[in-house]
This record gives C-alpha cells, structure tokens and sequence, in this order.
C-alpha cells in the first residue's frame, strides 16, 4: 500500500524525463505521482535553450507558468513572452506550439489529461 503523503524533489524525479514528474508514466501504477489525470513538468531551462520544431497535443490542455526568468512560447499565430513571477499561458488541445529560454528561467507546467504519446511533432504549413 502506498503512502498518502509524499514529498520529493522535483528536479531529481523529473531529471530522466525532461523534467516531468508526475503522470501516467511513473511506476509503479499504484504509486500517487502515476496518474492519467494530469502531468506536471518543473522545467529549468538555460538561456537560448529551445524546442524548434512544433509540436501538438492532440488530446491535452496545457498551461504554462513562469518561476522565473523570461521564457518565450510560439504559436501559429501569436508569441508569447513570459517575463514576470506568474506569467502563465493556457492552451488547448490541438495547438501546435514551440518554444525558447530567452533567458535561464524556471517553468512550471501542467498537462491534462496524461495520455501516452500525445504530444507529437507537425510541421505547419
């Protein structure tokens, strides 16, 4: 039986999965942290870091928020800067996106729901 609290660190939890640290892909499947409800990323980026190509969730929500830093997301058809403490942005499924550290910063993000293979590569038009 698992425990119903649980404390950690998520930097080293995450430090083998991007920084995800929590979703359907921790094991064991009884284990808290393992859910398909939501996943959670605490992401420390170094300046001029980025993910260049696009990607999309096709069945996931996902928000966005800034610890510190500046961090700049992309969408189709706007680019959005976090720069303040609690900057944050909200998208839903089916939007491609990518993104650069403009600066080292730390993000906070959330995902729901936690589905496998979700997030995929496209290329826009």
């Amino acid at each position: 039986m698992q425990p119903n609290v649980i404390f950690g660190n998520a930097v080293s939890e995450g430090a083998n999965r991007w920084g995800w640290f929590m979703g359907h892909f921790i094991t064991p499947d009884d284990d808290p942290r393992s859910t398909t409800a939501l996943e959670i990323k605490w992401g420390v980026h170094q300046a001029g870091e980025s993910r260049t190509e696009w990607a999309v969730n096709n069945q996931a929500a996902t928000l966005s928020i800034l610890i510190n830093g500046k961090f700049c997301l992309q969408f189709e058809d706007r680019e959005i800067t976090l720069s303040r403490e609690g900057d944050y942005v909200l998208w839903c499924e089916g939007v491609p996106h990518c993104w650069t550290a403009q600066s080292d910063c730390t993000i906070v993000t959330v995902r729901w729901p936690s589905v496998p293979n979700d997030s995929v590569g496209v290329r826009l038009k």
